[in-house]
């Protein structure tokens, strides 16, 4: 009988040899396989991380004017930005074993699956800030094997890519915060106004709280269930041993100073924000999802003071029983920086942006062709008889075109083209057209920057052909610019979110007129706004220089003008094109743009435009044309080019025996007449 005992023991000692034999061999093939399978994951790139970012724009003294995201809210900021405490305020609650495991809290998940068992439910979740990190990049929140397989693959790479800083970095700008504040930064703007660096103790603990529940946690829908879920935070904070008792007693009662939800199309210019992020799309060419996510930077050239001084002059003057339309650009004349733009009276109602619609300018147009003139033999003496016309045009001159002064009003008398533009004349400026050809207009329009087709016609002259407001700021910047036009600019950089400049732009001038022509063209210009021209009723509104041109038509009202410092259209019409009414719509494009100026100029010295030194001046007689002599009544000083002013005196009033020469004025006299 011992004998057989002895021989069954020997039979087990070696099965158990056999087994642990093949066991250890089975281990190592396990733990040779999962080495081999640890260095495919760690040389298998992980997918892009899709970390949406909100894209920022600001204002030229670096103001936040606007915010680009599609539903998530979130700026990136790297961890040195983030305060000790919210990092550890976030490991404690989230993760307290973060620092030591591999991207999987074994003890917890056992843990977790107990209970869950006992219960038979799901009542414990045991995802550790890496698993979480990989299931909000990656995946879906479903409850599937599927899903949770290929998040235990994504951890695993996370943990063999990333070093625990960078992996706490990425879950502090990837985490949902609640009130559509995606990470960090978003967060503490959302409920504090402040920068994530700016954080407190008790402001951070708050925070910490709320990926858990954003909505049942948040200080806005229930400040008690608030400050019970801080009250967790600085319990496992001091578990933890990251603070003392006594710190977690003081962060507890300090206040919470909570700020009120912001909605998010509160922006400043939203119509500027649109015609940016197209220009973003269209003409630096990037991408509408890094427009939306990537985080960018945009600095632009608005202005927001003077911006909202634009949209608060637009609200003061447009009737709101009607649907009558305005718009304005304002305009740096020597940078092209774009200063303010309203594109209608109510972006909530209707975005469509006027500032960039096609409308006819009417008589605003003229410039461009008395600049033609001026180039081709015109001064600012030429006469024309304002009366009524019939044009002939065409082959063989078959085609009749017969225009007409507003209101049938006609000097019956040969007038000059300073005359002409005070009084916005049509037969003086058809028949300029007419005498130096339109195609001399047609090709002076490229050449200020006006893109849209003009048609060699006699009624270009009178502003047929649509432009936008943008065209005429960018045309009449010539005028105060010495002849050089300047190319609107809308956004000065751009860079990226690792700080990466994509756009900077520079101011580009191009000489396309002579200094002394576009002088000359800017002197008579003045007149609009001095007594009998077409906006002398607004001169008093802004009592310095200022130069123009006024233009009206059946369904339009324009004014663009200019100081030395800023050059402003402004548009008034209905969207539907319906008629305006003459004297009462046909006349708000002025006091607009002459309000809105004086407000955007108020600390702004009163400058005089620079007068070329290839110009000389003279006193004429506005009657007859020539050198004013010490007889008449009217002295006007006007400009010429050397060679084209008048040579002979005044025959209508000829100077009094003692006096044979004009007397000059003096520097004050000339002053006051400026």
């Amino acid at each position: 009988m011992e004998i057989i005992q002895e021989n069954q023991l020997v039979r087990w000692f070696k099965i158990l040899k056999k087994a642990f034999r093949y066991g250890l061999i089975a281990f190592m093939v396990t733990a040779i396989l999962f080495g081999v399978f640890l260095l495919y994951l760690r040389s298998q790139p992980l997918p892009p991380m899709p970390i949406n970012e909100t894209t920022t724009m600001y204002g030229s003294g670096g103001q936040v004017i606007a915010t680009l995201y599609k539903g998530e809210n979130r700026t990136f900021v790297p961890l040195s930005k983030i305060p000790v405490y919210a990092r550890e305020a976030t490991v404690a609650i989230e993760d307290r074993k973060f620092y030591t495991h591999t991207g999987f809290d074994f003890k917890r998940i056992a843990g977790a699956a107990l209970t869950d068992i006992w219960h038979m439910s799901k009542l414990e979740g045991a995802s550790t800030i890496t698993m979480q990190l990989a299931r909000n990049l990656y995946l879906s929140q479903d409850k599937t094997w599927s899903r949770k397989w290929k998040e235990a693959i994504l951890t695993m790479q996370l943990e063999l890519n990333y070093s625990k800083a960078q992996l706490l970095e990425l879950y502090m700008n990837q985490i949902y915060y609640g009130h559509g504040a995606y990470g960090i930064q978003a967060a503490a703007k959302t409920y504090f106004g402040k920068n994530a660096s700016d954080l407190s103790l008790a402001e951070a603990s708050m925070l910490a709280g709320l990926p858990k529940g954003p909505k049942y946690y948040s200080p806005h829908l229930n400040m008690n269930a608030c400050k019970e879920r801080q009250g967790f935070v600085l319990a496992a904070m001091v578990n933890t041993k990251f603070i003392t008792a006594q710190q977690a007693k003081e962060a507890r009662l300090q206040p919470l100073h909570i700020i009120p939800l912001k909605t998010r199309d509160t922006v400043i210019a939203p119509y500027f924000r649109d015609y940016v992020a197209k220009m973003v799309m269209e003409k630096y060419h990037i991408d509408k999802d890094t427009l939306e996510h990537g985080g960018l930077k945009i600095y632009t050239t608005l202005d927001p003071d003077i911006q909202q001084k634009a949209e608060n002059t637009i609200k003061k003057y447009m009737p709101t029983n009607r649907p009558l339309q305005a718009a304005l650009i304002s305009m740096d004349p020597q940078t092209g920086y774009i200063r303010a733009m309203v594109g209608g009276t109510d972006y909530a109602k209707t975005q469509f942006n006027r500032a960039l619609a096609h409308r006819q300018p009417g008589s605003s147009i003229k410039p461009i062709l008395y600049l033609a003139a001026l180039e081709n033999g015109f001064t600012s003496l030429t006469k024309i008889k304002s009366e009524p016309t019939v044009f002939t045009f065409g082959k063989d001159h078959k085609q009749t075109y017969m225009p007409g002064n507003f209101g049938g009003q006609y000097a019956y008398d040969y007038i000059d083209m300073e005359q002409a533009i005070a009084r916005s004349d049509n037969i003086y400026a058809v028949q300029t057209n007419m005498t130096i050809g339109p195609d001399k207009m047609v090709n002076m329009a490229k050449r200020v920057g006006i893109q849209s087709p003009f048609k060699p016609i006699p009624s270009i002259a009178l502003g047929t052909d649509p432009v936008t407001p943008l065209e005429m700021v960018q045309a009449f910047s010539v005028l105060p610019n010495q002849g050089k036009r300047v190319d609107p600019i809308a956004v000065q950089k751009i860079v990226d979110r690792d700080g990466n400049v994509l756009v900077d732009s520079q101011p580009y001038t191009q000489q396309v007129v002579s200094p002394e022509n576009a002088f000359i063209l800017t002197h008579m210009m003045e007149s609009v706004f001095a007594n009998g021209g077409t906006a002398y009723r607004v001169y008093d509104m802004l009592e310095r220089p200022v130069a123009g041109k006024t233009g009206t038509t059946d369904y339009d009202a324009w004014l663009t003008g200019f100081t030395p410092q800023l050059l402003t259209s402004v548009w008034v019409g209905y969207d539907d094109n319906r008629k305006i009414d003459p004297f009462y719509d046909g006349r708000l494009a002025a006091p607009i743009w002459a309000d809105f100026m004086g407000q955007a100029l108020k600390d702004k010295p009163k400058t005089m435009f620079a007068i070329p030194p290839g110009v000389i001046s003279a006193y004429v007689d506005p009657v007859s044309g020539e050198l004013a002599t010490n007889a008449c009544p009217n002295q006007k000083l006007m400009y010429f080019i050397p060679g084209t002013e008048p040579t002979e005196y005044c025959k209508i009033h000829p100077a009094k025996p003692e006096q044979t020469t004009v007397k000059k004025k003096s520097f004050w006299e000339r002053f006051k007449f400026w």
